[in-house]
């Protein structure tokens, strides 16, 4: 991970947005954001990674995070990491294969996500959002559409 002001306060925000929360395989929900970081190899991605989630899953906004002082290129990214209720999940993912920050941060994300190392056991639902998982890295990877 490459350690600048810009990262570290990257770091510190998704710890405050993330610190009471719990992922699906009973850990703290910081370690995936900051797992997915260590995977990128320059700053914006690395701190586009740290703050995946913090859109979709917290009270924060794209502009709160411009206010924070958060570049254009990264609020961009994040906002096509932000996926919508309303929005079907392949489109989303379509839309995230344009830019190649958001698809290095996704692939990494979906890499994380779909690790069967992390659960204890594996429910018919892990499966199915496996398989979803799967789907999506082909498209983000232009094997499918």
């Amino acid at each position: 991970m490459i350690y600048t002001p810009q990262t570290k306060k990257a770091m510190r925000l998704m710890y405050e947005a993330h610190k009471d929360a719990w992922d699906k395989s009973g850990v703290p929900y910081v370690f995936h954001p900051f797992h997915v970081a260590e995977q990128m190899d320059d700053e914006i991605s690395t701190i586009v990674a740290l703050l995946h989630d913090v859109v979709e899953d917290t009270d924060y906004t794209l502009d709160d995070l411009r206010k924070m002082g958060f570049s254009e290129e990264v609020c961009e990214a994040l906002d096509l990491l932000t996926h919508r209720k309303e929005e079907p999940y392949p489109d989303y993912v379509r839309s995230i294969r344009n830019n190649p920050i958001a698809a290095k941060v996704k692939l990494a994300d979906l890499a994380h996500n779909s690790d069967r190392s992390r659960f204890d056991s594996m429910t018919e639902a892990d499966f199915r959002r496996e398989e979803k998982y799967k789907a999506a890295m082909k498209i983000l990877r232009g094997e499918e559409d």
